[in-house]
């Protein structure tokens, strides 16, 4: 659903076009048909825009019973509300909505399809949402075969692998992230998570000793080395105070 007509018809039509796996079911610009729709067909994705007439997308969520569905913001919202939907690791197209986004939307609406933790995700975001002045404090973490919640204080590092990072927790365990790194560099809170290489992002607060060198070398609390590069280390020593 969306709040202006026009760009109704440009998403339905684009969807008609370029994603024939898509059936629509409806299209609404009325908050409250939406909702009757959605419990009536449960569809498997539902396109939302945040800003709508009387309520926006968030406050439809909330008055939802049924939830489980992808779903797909289409906004041109705040930086905010943007950076608490990636977090939870829903999606969103900024408008004017671009084809190719769209069909990849689509297609990684597909693949994500069968997953259970839909009402999770949204919940997380509904919290995310409603407390807009506290740091974010749990995220998503995507891979190609689940969906797993984390803290985010329990991060120790990233490390980065082509198209995908590899996150280390405090309790030993490692998740591959189907993200890359430089997603995390920028959801990340950068007075807390230094980016020390092209390769690494390390939470600052596990950080147990600097080795100087020509890039030098950071030794985690878990044991863990790991090279600073030449080019990271004048912003790195600033981050840590020196």
């Amino acid at each position: 659903m969306d709040d202006e007509e026009n760009g109704l018809s440009a998403l339905e039509q684009k969807l008609l076009e370029h994603c024939p796996q898509v059936k629509i079911a409806g299209a609404f610009t009325k908050p409250e048909q939406a909702i009757a729709a959605i419990e009536q067909f449960k569809p498997d994705i539902v396109f939302l825009d945040i800003e709508m007439p009387g309520i926006n997308g968030f406050t439809l969520l909330q008055q939802l019973q049924y939830k489980n569905f992808e779903l797909v913001f289409v906004t041109a919202y705040d930086h905010y509300a943007i950076k608490a939907i990636r977090f939870s690791a829903l999606d969103y197209l900024v408008k004017p909505v671009d084809i190719d986004e769209l069909r990849s939307a689509v297609e990684r609406a597909e693949q994500k399809k069968n997953n259970t933790d839909n009402n999770d995700r949204l919940e997380l975001l509904l919290d995310h949402l409603s407390n807009p002045r506290k740091d974010f404090k749990h995220m998503v973490i995507p891979s190609q075969d689940s969906i797993r919640f984390i803290k985010i204080d329990d991060i120790v590092y990233l490390e980065a692998r082509m198209n995908y990072t590899h996150i280390y927790m405090k309790s030993g365990e490692k998740y591959v992230a189907s993200r890359t790194i430089k997603e995390y560099e920028e959801l990340l809170s950068a007075s807390t998570f230094i980016r020390i290489h092209n390769s690494y992002i390390i939470n600052k607060d596990y950080l147990q000793k600097y080795e100087r060198g020509e890039g030098g070398q950071v030794i985690m609390n878990n044991g863990v080395r790991l090279d600073v590069s030449k080019r990271k280390k004048a912003d790195f020593l600033k981050a840590i105070g020196y």
